[in-house]
């Protein structure tokens, strides 16, 4: 099929309301539009470049939490919480109760990411892998009431406070298990010549069409990017997110997945999108740069000034590129210290500018890394 010919699916009356019933997407799909193809080619050259980079870069492992509590924090965001990264990644006892909740939406898409990419070891990204993730993402929070890992048996609904002033209603029930079937074929078909990024693309699409969980489609439709990206090789290491960019755009998001269903507009979602991983694939090579640079800088000059401290002081500098948030407990075990030699350590790190203190507290003191952290937190054009 010309994917200028897609058709996306048609209305159906149901109980006093019309729902959406997408097209089953497990087919071939060619593109006649050269604009399609150059976009293409530039995502894939980006994507080639990330991977190139972080081969090269010594002790990437070490960044990779910090990406993804970064993809946490803006698809999170996305659906209307407002925990900042530093916030991010302290313990839920450093959190501020009237925060907690919002937090722990964070915390749980960050503990749903580690678990589907070590699944992905021994199971392939299949239904029951989704099932499986968005427990753990709806576990505790919102939602959980809502049948968390379970494919819908009700009637959702997209905007609106009820069916009958929403922006979109999905798929009634019934067809969620065979629609959700045909996804997955889709992504698995090797008999068909779908480039990997048009097909995570469409895969995106169908699924927040689909909505097949009562709460949590768009946290999870997200993080099925990474997941196919990493289970198809096309990423060797998760270190690209697209909420960033989705949240920059947020209303183009939204409105171009809207396009599909409207107007047939396949082609609008593939350019936003394929336009999502050049930019977002670009952006993470100069990150992973920045980091390179300021680690590089601060060796420069932390490790003569830390004199006789330095062998105990090394291991926890290198720990701050994964954990950039501290007290002194942390610390402690970190570099194996004494809770004496562990606050001498960390003043000496808040002497020298690497950590600095962020409560104002004379007890309980949390120490940051500010100037890794601003490399994710800072606005990006």
């Amino acid at each position: 099929m010309d994917i200028g010919e897609f058709k996306a699916g048609y209305r159906r009356k149901g109980n006093h309301y019309q729902y959406f019933l997408p097209e089953k997407i497990n087919h071939d799909f060619v593109c006649s539009d050269t604009s399609i193809s150059s976009l293409l080619e530039k995502a894939s050259l980006k994507l080639g470049e990330l991977n190139s980079f972080a081969r090269f870069v010594p002790d990437a492992d070490l960044f990779i939490r910090m990406h993804v509590y970064n993809e946490a924090v803006l698809s999170s965001r996305i659906e209307g919480t407002k925990t900042q990264i530093g916030e991010a990644l302290l313990e839920q006892q450093d959190i501020n109760p009237e925060k907690r909740d919002d937090w722990k939406e964070v915390d749980n898409y960050v503990t749903a990411m580690n678990y589907a990419l070590d699944r992905l070891k021994n199971l392939p990204l299949s239904s029951r892998l989704i099932q499986e993730t968005h427990a753990i993402l709806l576990e505790g929070v919102r939602g959980r009431h809502k049948k968390p890992g379970e494919f819908r048996q009700s009637q959702n609904w997209i905007g609106g406070a009820t069916l009958n002033d929403a922006v979109f209603i999905p798929p009634i029930h019934e067809e969620v298990p065979e629609l959700m079937s045909d996804l997955v074929k889709f992504l698995h078909n090797s008999g068909i010549k779908v480039p990997h990024l048009v097909r995570i693309a469409i895969t995106h699409y169908q699924f927040e069409t689909i909505h097949p969980f009562l709460d949590g489609n768009g946290r999870m439709g997200r993080l099925l990017i990474t997941l196919y990206l990493v289970s198809s090789g096309v990423l060797e290491r998760p270190l690209l997110y697209l909420s960033d960019f989705f949240h920059r755009h947020r209303s183009l998001y939204f409105d171009n997945l809207m396009l599909v269903r409207e107007k047939n507009d396949l082609m609008q979602w593939l350019k936003y999108f394929l336009t999502a991983i050049a930019d977002t694939a670009e952006k993470s090579v100069a990150t992973l740069n920045d980091i390179l640079k300021l680690k590089a800088s601060l060796e420069h000059s932390l490790y003569p000034a830390l004199g006789k401290r330095l062998k105990k002081g090394q291991p926890l500098f290198m720990n701050l590129f994964s954990t950039p948030v501290v007290n002194a407990r942390s610390v402690q075990k970190m570099a194996d210290l004494s809770p004496k030699a562990a606050n001498d350590l960390i003043a000496k790190f808040v002497e020298l500018g690497v950590l600095k203190e962020a409560t104002g507290y004379q007890r309980n003191r949390i120490f940051v890394f500010k100037s890794y952290l601003d490399l994710f937190s800072k606005e990006k054009k």
